[in-house]
């Protein structure tokens, strides 16, 4: 015993070691991992962050970078169709002869192949009908390819519809400016004219943030977006020299960027602190899958103190230790043993518990019925004794043998009271296999009947027997089965009236032993029939003359359980009653 407990310790010790070993290694590796995903961030980071703000020619230079293009080809990274797409942006690839090789959210109306000089206009005027058009020349290895991003700027379209309908002079007329003053606040824009030196000389819609604009601001705002907070579309009219503006609240504004050394040192910061965060998670999980296992058992062994054997660990506790199929989870494997040893020890616990409770019941209900059912007889002879005693009475001879008759009953009564009462708690405290011997059942029944047979008080009633061809042999305790048929036979006669004929019989039925009670009496009604094996119950066709307190029955149907047989009955009103037992037949 020591010697296997040792054993087990050695197994859980190297377990144990090679568990954190494995450990160890496991946190490297995601700190790693963690390093290289940092690194990557970083490329990432740096690669869109053109993409970011916004400016076209910088987008297809960074899309122009990690796109592959051979023979015709092209292979764009997955992350900048989205991208693009969310922009509004769309892109076309040309190669040297004019023909589309690529095309992303390209609208209907561009063509598929270009001339020479409709490149050239497209590069010079950056316009492609109403898209605007932002061009790239590229030529790697003798391949020459060219970028066409283009977009379609829906105020500057606007702005050239209101300018043609509305402009009088290069301005808005009196007469116009409600109308045009709407239209911008339906939208949520803004509407300014500026003179020739960029002062606003008329606003309309929103209120403008600017009220005048520097020589450079329109450039600015132009070349990097990023760091304005509105979007501009504009129309000159070189005739008035004015110039017209819809400014438009930028919805996706990005903050100004961080000089690369900055962004480089924000992420080291920041990769520092995933890792601090990362110990600080393991050391927790940590204290949760070795801390959760021990609070576990110690809420067991609380329960346990509590004598809740059956409830150590609850469904929700069972679910976390093991799964739908079973086996341990991988945070309790660990344990298995000490789970397994502590699960063994509850049930045996456990198992004490109840057979206490069973036996403290069993003495309970034995006391109960004893009090209950000896209290009549009782009250009867101590009523009797009382008289007897007073002396107030003068007793004839034929009075006192009544008295004396009514006595001897009662106290017969009582003692086979008190022997059913101590086989049923015998038959309840003792497990079959107990007591049990071979047991011939031809002779053992015969004796059985001819003891009614010799019975001087049982003269109006006939007994008849059936013996087996062939000896049957049955394992079976002679005490009880002799109080089985004396309880089945004593019950045949109680219960119908003289003359009725009582047959007994043994037979084989395969690898069963047959015996048959039965009777040609007054029979049974359904209703005590479902009820003839419950305790105490004497049945509805019992003449209320008729001793007992109805643990006979249940006393019988106890016995053939405890031997491993079966009990049936059959009966009708006035056709009489059959009950059948089966019995396995020893080998």
């Amino acid at each position: 015993m020591k010697k296997k407990a040792k054993m087990k310790r050695s197994r859980i010790a190297r377990r144990l070691g090679l568990h954190f070993t494995v450990q160890f290694f496991t946190i490297w590796l995601l700190v790693l991992a963690i390093v290289l995903i940092s690194l990557f961030t970083i490329m990432y980071h740096i690669g869109n962050e053109q993409l970011k703000n916004d400016i076209p020619s910088e987008v297809l230079d960074s899309l122009s970078i990690e796109t592959m293009i051979e023979d015709d080809s092209v292979e764009l990274p997955s992350f900048w169709p989205g991208q693009l797409e969310q922009k509004g942006y769309w892109l076309q690839i040309v190669n040297e002869s004019g023909r589309e090789v690529y095309n992303l959210n390209v609208p209907e109306g561009v063509p598929e192949k270009y001339s020479a000089s409709d490149l050239l206009r497209i590069s010079d005027t950056r316009r492609l009908n109403e898209y605007q058009v932002t061009t790239l020349y590229e030529e790697i290895l003798g391949d020459r390819n060219l970028y066409l991003l283009g977009w379609k700027d829906v105020d500057k379209t606007r702005l050239v519809e209101w300018y043609q309908r509305y402009s009088e002079n290069g301005k808005v007329p009196e007469s116009a400016a409600g109308t045009i003053d709407n239209k911008a606040k339906s939208i949520g824009v803004s509407l300014v004219v500026l003179d020739e030196n960029g002062r606003i000389v008329q606003s309309f819609g929103l209120p403008s943030e600017h009220k005048t604009y520097g020589a450079l601001a329109l450039i600015e705002m132009s070349q990097q977006p990023a760091k304005s907070k509105i979007q501009v579309s504009y129309h000159y009219d070189p005739a008035s020299q004015y110039t017209w503006l819809i400014e438009r609240a930028r919805e996706d504004a990005e903050p100004t960027n961080q000089p690369i050394l900055r962004t480089m040192l924000i992420v080291l910061v920041i990769i520092g602190l995933a890792i601090l965060l990362l110990s600080l998670s393991l050391a927790v999980w940590h204290g949760y899958r070795y801390g959760g296992p021990l609070l576990l058992f110690m809420r067991g062994f609380e329960r346990m103190g509590r004598g809740e054997y059956d409830q150590v660990f609850t469904e929700k506790e069972r679910m976390k230790i093991y799964s739908k199929k079973g086996r341990f989870r991988a945070r309790y494997k660990l344990y298995h043993e000490v789970i397994a040893g502590f699960s063994e020890m509850a049930d045996k616990l456990a198992l004490a518990r109840n057979e206490r409770l069973r036996l403290e019941q069993s003495r309970e209900e034995w006391m109960t019925g004893i009090s209950h059912d000896l209290r009549t007889p009782l009250t009867t002879v101590q009523g009797y004794g009382h008289l007897l005693e007073s002396g107030q009475f003068s007793w004839s001879e034929d009075e006192l043998r009544e008295v004396g008759s009514t006595i001897r009953e009662k106290s017969t009564y009582m003692l086979e009271l008190l022997q059913d009462f101590s086989l049923t708690f015998e038959l309840k405290n003792h497990t079959p296999g107990e007591k049990l011997e071979p047991l011939e059942l031809n002779e053992f029944v015969r004796r059985a009947v001819l003891r009614y047979v010799n019975d001087v008080t049982l003269q109006n009633v006939t007994f008849d027997f059936e013996e087996s061809p062939t000896s049957l042999r049955i394992l079976a305790n002679p005490k009880w089965f002799q109080r089985l048929l004396d309880n089945l036979i004593s019950n045949a006669v109680k219960h119908n009236p003289p003359g009725t004929e009582i047959r007994l019989s043994v037979m084989r039925e395969g690898k069963l032993a047959v015996i048959t009670v039965r009777d040609n009496g007054v029979g049974m009604d359904a209703e005590t029939q479902s009820r003839l094996f419950t305790r105490y119950y004497r049945g509805t066709n019992t003449d209320a003359g008729v001793d007992g307190v109805g643990l006979g029955m249940s006393i019988a149907y106890a016995v053939v359980a405890a031997l491993n047989g079966t009990i049936t009955v059959e009966s009708s009103i006035n056709e009489g009653t059959m009950i059948n037992l089966t019995f396995p037949i020893e080998t």
